[in-house]
């Protein structure tokens, strides 16, 4: 590969957050936009929010979801025990790094809001129709890009996406055969769904 070419070599994956526990440190504008896109993506996710200070809008998040704690006061380690995820999102950039340190002593995944370097995950953005499910990443590079392709991409796939998975399923579950069976007859019913244009 070429100095002049980039590769993402972020592993996506997506995680059941309504089977771990997610802290966000911080409650201004940064951890209420965290808390929001944490719960679009998936509104059953179970998120303790600690800080001094909570805003507005997080306090009408924690009645929407009652899956969503909120600690109104400074964020102290022992915050940290049983937690699977941390976001750290307060706007003192020393702080942010004292709390990431603290959370990988105790070998948690951690996201600092703005500061990639100590990221170990990114939040991309997400299409959603149905049970279709689609991340975006710029690698860290072009939030804006991202948004813009999430946007294409709700307005161009059609809205009875949800009927077509549905009956994929449904002749998934009755298929006769071993693995490699299933595969080919999905594969022969998908081909039409997904077409090149020359």
């Amino acid at each position: 590969m070429s100095e002049t070419t980039s590769r993402n070599n972020l592993f996506p994956i997506f995680l059941k957050v309504d089977k771990l526990r997610v802290l966000i440190v911080g409650g201004g504008d940064v951890g209420s936009e965290k808390l929001r896109f944490l719960l679009k993506s998936s509104p059953i996710a179970k998120a303790t929010v600690v800080a001094p200070e909570i805003s507005d809008e997080i306090n009408t998040l924690s009645i929407q979801y009652p899956n969503v704690a909120l600690v109104s006061r400074e964020f102290r380690a022992d915050d940290l025990e049983g937690e699977d995820v941390v976001i750290i999102a307060t706007e003192n950039h020393q702080r942010n790094r004292e709390i990431w340190e603290q959370a990988k002593e105790k070998e948690i995944l951690v996201n600092v809001a703005d500061t990639p370097e100590l990221c170990d995950f990114y939040l991309g953005s997400i299409v959603t129709k149905g049970d279709l499910k689609i991340a975006i990443s710029t690698n860290g590079k072009s939030p804006t890009f991202a948004k813009r392709f999430r946007e294409f991409l709700e307005e161009t796939l059609p809205d009875d996406l949800q009927q077509v998975i549905d009956n994929l399923n449904e002749i998934r579950s009755k298929l006769k055969g071993d693995l490699a069976h299933k595969i080919k007859v999905l594969n022969k019913l998908t081909s039409n769904l997904v077409s090149k244009h020359g």
